[in-house]
């Protein structure tokens, strides 16, 4: 892996009084990597506090080797994209509208596009598949169409880090491979961080991070055998890896 973009280190937090991660700590430069793990695994929890939406009980996230705490909130920002696993996509705005709102971070609200950032917004949506209805609003598309909307928003900020929750939620096949191939992609030059319940497709990232129960289980490409163990006895033996090609494939483990 390269030199580390953010780093986590011995994070524990609580929420509503429970405990949820208990001393996490991971190093992620760039490349694609995807979180996964069973339910309750503290997975979405850990992608927060990566991002800065919540703060630790203890331990440090940093950001480029500074606290990212100290980052001045619109600094982060440039820095951080970040997709909701419940991304807001209602309203009146126009497709075009949503993605602009991803140069935010480095305009402000009051100073509209330049020549640069129209190119931006536009090459956004069109590795996302949603130039095509640009001008349409958002209460007149689809979940899978809104959820390509915010792709697309999250990639106009062009941060070095893109941090999503779920991105494939209410994708259907054809779009969910267009995002994985997008993800592989921006992962040769920038970090990628997913949490995707798909592990079909987490398989396909350059590195797994597999959790259980608010802890790191194990960490590595997504090759190595130790991680697909990890994946397997996480997920109770349940499933079963095998290699097709030069891609791995996850079945489930039915009785024969």
């Amino acid at each position: 892996m390269s030199a580390s973009l953010i780093r986590a280190d011995a994070l524990h937090v609580a929420l509503g009084g429970t405990s949820v991660l208990h001393g996490v700590s991971l190093t992620l430069g760039s490349g694609w990597t995807a979180i996964v793990g069973p339910n309750g695994a503290g997975k979405s929890t850990l992608l927060r506090v990566l991002a800065g939406l919540l703060p630790p009980r203890s331990g440090v996230v940093w950001l480029e080797e500074r606290r990212l705490s100290s980052w001045p909130a619109r600094e982060r920002s440039q820095r951080l994209a970040w997709l909701a696993q419940q991304g807001e996509a209602d309203g009146e705005l126009t497709v075009r509208d949503v993605v602009a709102l991803g140069r935010l971070p480095h305009l402000g609200l009051f100073t509209p596009l330049g020549p640069r950032d129209e190119q931006i917004v536009d090459e956004a949506m069109l590795a996302t598949e949603c130039s095509a209805w640009q001008h349409r609003r958002l209460y007149q598309l689809s979940g899978g169409e809104r959820q390509r909307v915010l792709v697309a928003r999250a990639l106009a900020v062009r941060a070095n880090m893109l941090l999503l929750d779920e991105p494939t939620t209410h994708l259907d096949p054809p779009h969910q491979v267009a995002l994985v191939e997008l993800m592989r992609r921006l992962g040769r030059s920038q970090a990628v961080v997913s949490v995707l319940h798909d592990l079909a497709l987490a398989l396909q990232a350059d590195r797994l991070v597999v959790m259980q129960a608010g802890r790191i289980r194990a960490q590595g490409a997504h090759d190595e055998t130790a991680v697909h163990a990890a994946l397997i006895d996480v997920f109770d033996r349940a499933i079963r890896i095998e290699r097709l090609g030069d891609r791995y494939i996850v079945l489930p483990n039915l009785p024969r």
